[in-house]
């Protein structure tokens, strides 16, 4: 994968994502399952994990906001829809704050109505190595080619980093000129923040990026 220039200047992500230039703003990692991490992944479930490949963006010129995640978790991938977990909020929540029953669409047709409300879709990392489904797991991450894709939204407002994992990539977004904020994960798992607390703070970033 060939980084963007811009993206390889602000942090060498071709290294473990042990690296210290990662080690920012760190909390307890969930998957989008909701499980919480074990406590420790030995070196050797981590070279035996296969290399995993990230979807692509969900994007329309018109974007106005773009939620980023962290990579894709297991049911995701299989299924090659983001946030297919059931136990996921993302899709209630987004539903909810803009007035429509998502859930009860196909995903194709979930998809085409946020792109023509003016939200995008992705994730942070490309590609990595992981056992599972949790962030905790994630080893030699690559990054997505952000500021390539946000050179190309020019109605962009707002960039919101979906949990903490994702968060690690606010010293690249912060660069782009765009406004960055860090909003409560929707994994359920994120237990500190009840539905109703997620729910403001995501309305707070639909709000601002005019989607509501």
């Amino acid at each position: 994968i060939e980084l963007h220039p811009q993206c390889a200047k602000a942090l060498n992500y071709r290294q473990a994502r042990r690296a210290p230039a990662l080690r920012c703003e760190r909390a307890p990692d969930r998957s989008d399952n909701g499980d919480m991490p074990c406590s420790s992944h030995s070196d050797s479930v981590h070279l035996a994990a296969p290399v995993l490949r990230g979807l692509a963006p969900i994007v329309h010129p018109g974007c106005r906001l773009l939620v980023l995640g962290s990579f894709p978790g297991q049911a995701s991938l299989q299924a090659q829809q983001y946030y297919a977990h059931p136990r996921n909020q993302f899709w209630p929540l987004v539903g909810d704050l803009f007035g429509l029953d998502l859930m009860r669409l196909p995903y194709a047709l979930r998809i085409e109505v946020v792109r023509e409300r003016g939200l995008g879709i992705w994730d942070v990392y490309a590609q990595c190595r992981r056992a599972g489904s949790l962030d905790s797991a994630i080893v030699d991450a690559q990054p997505n080619d952000l500021p390539g894709l946000i050179v190309r939204l020019p109605a962009l407002r707002l960039v919101a980093h979906n949990g903490s994992e994702s968060a690690r990539a606010m010293r690249i977004t912060r660069s782009l000129g765009v406004e960055v904020c860090r909003l409560p994960s929707t994994s359920p798992a994120n237990a500190s923040w009840s539905l109703e607390r997620k729910r403001a703070a995501w309305r707070e970033a639909f709000v601002a990026a005019n989607l509501i």
